[in-house]
């Protein structure tokens, strides 16, 4: 492994994929491209990293461009989410990819971490605990953030604590802006929304409750069945 990450997403990808989490290339990329987009020096957030796949992608990026990524995660015990154990994984999988230097560890939960944060940040990943309000207070991460800077939501129109957290405080917002998604992955960017942009997310309502029926019938054991009405495949919820 060299010194240095690769700077075209292909090699970064090429790392990342090996390393087990939910993030399809698709999403990946437009993680890659988004912090790529940043100006010098960027400082990215990133709430909730498990065993680094997204890290990766996105320490990659701004390594290249003289930045850092902070990594916000508590690394909870328990069969789901594997504590200190992924805490473990997560440092291994960033030292064998040269990217120790790139990442700031802080093990935290998000929502106690915020309220005493004072440092400005560039970029804002939400992929943390998925209900409504930890949604809704990782969110006001968004203050730290210059106009135009990304915001991106993993599990967007596809998780329900998630997506209602969207509707409740983005859709009325006046200071974030929906711009497009990648599957799950949603854009959202800091800047005055215009009536389109609130349109394009109440579009994407019909598609967050055709996954909401995936996942019901998932948890029926009725795997079949999401396939044939809805194009599902595989045991996975829809990301």
């Amino acid at each position: 492994m060299s010194d240095r990450p690769a700077l075209d997403f292909e090699a970064v990808w090429e790392v990342a994929s090996t390393i087990p989490g939910w993030l399809t290339e698709e999403q990946a990329k437009l993680l890659f491209d988004t912090a790529r987009d940043l100006s010098s020096a960027p400082l990215l957030l990133e709430i909730g990293s498990h065993q680094g796949k997204s890290t990766i992608v996105l320490a990659s990026a701004a390594l290249a461009q003289g930045g850092q990524v902070v990594a916000v995660d508590p690394f909870v015990d328990g069969r789901l989410f594997g504590g200190a154990s992924t805490r473990t994984k997560f440092e291994n999988n960033l030292r064998e990819a040269a990217l120790g230097d790139a990442v700031e560890l802080l093990p935290e939960y998000s929502t106690r971490a915020r309220p005493t944060w004072t440092r400005d940040i560039d970029y804002l990943y939400i992929d943390g605990k998925h209900d409504y309000w930890t949604l809704a207070d990782d969110l006001k991460w968004a203050e730290h953030l210059p106009d135009g800077a990304p915001i991106l939501v993993h599990d967007c129109y596809s998780s329900i604590g998630v997506t209602l957290g969207v509707l409740a405080h983005v859709l009325p917002s006046r200071t974030i802006r929906y711009e497009r998604r990648c599957g799950s992955m949603a854009l959202f960017r800091v800047g005055r929304p215009s009536w389109e942009d609130r349109r394009r997310i109440l579009r994407e309502v019909p598609w967050w409750l055709r996954n909401v029926l995936v996942k019901i019938l998932l948890r029926l054991r009725l795997r079949p069945v999401a396939s044939r009405l809805f194009g599902h495949e595989g045991p996975y919820d829809p990301y």
